[in-house]
Formats: structure tokens, C-alpha cells, sequence
């Protein structure tokens, strides 16, 4: 064989990697996107729902921590805002928003003040 036929044999035979589906990089994108998602964006959004829940179904009496870390008893609901008793004689209103979680009668102590 000359040289010109051997170049010519090389050319045809096409690169030597691996072929097929698994051979392309598109698939493992498509791939590591799923995963975010399922390991991200989905229990971000499931959270996310809990606490729209939970602001939502608030009701007076119950016992709330804010987002800032003040606890306390829930006097009154409005339709965005609710007021919080934080100590006898102090209400402050708080967006329904900054409520981070309720907390259980038990959980909360009331220290007699000396």
C-alpha cells in the first residue's frame, strides 16, 4: 500500500472514541441538571410551601418565633400583619413574613420576673 491509501483509510475509519448515547456530553448535562433538581430545587420549594402554610394558618394565642428571634404569643391576625405580645403591655405588629416557626405551649417557660 502507498502512503496516500493508508492516509486515505485513517481518514474513513473516523475518530476513535467512544460512540453512541453515552459518548456525547449532552446527555450527562441533561443528567446532572435532573439531579439538582431533585436534590435542590425540590426540597427548597417543599420547605418553602410549609412556611407559606404556616404563616397562613396562624390564628391567636399561638405561640411564634420570628426570623429576628423574638418570641411570643400572637394577639391578634390581619390580613398581612399580626400583632405580637411580647411581654405584659408590649404589642408589636410583625408582617406575617418574619414568623419562622410556632412553637408548642409546653416549649415556651414562663420565668416570674423577681
Amino acid at each position: 500500500m502507498t502512503s496516500s491509501s493508508l492516509f486515505i483509510l485513517a481518514q474513513a475509519a473516523g475518530p476513535g472514541g467512544a460512540g453512541g448515547f453515552f459518548g456525547s456530553p449532552l446527555p450527562m448535562i441533561i443528567l446532572m441538571f435532573v439531579m439538582m433538581y431533585f436534590i435542590i430545587i425540590r426540597p427548597q420549594r417543599k420547605k418553602q410551601k410549609e412556611l407559606e402554610n404556616l404563616q397562613t394558618s396562624l390564628k391567636t394565642g399561638d405561640h411564634v418565633v420570628t426570623v429576628g428571634g423574638a418570641h411570643g404569643i400572637v394577639s391578634s391576625v390581619k390580613e398581612k400583619t399580626l400583632m405580637i405580645r411580647l411581654a405584659e403591655n408590649v404589642k408589636v405588629e410583625f408582617d406575617k413574613s418574619a414568623v419562622a416557626h410556632v412553637t408548642k405551649k409546653t416549649d415556651v417557660v414562663d420565668v416570674p420576673a423577681s
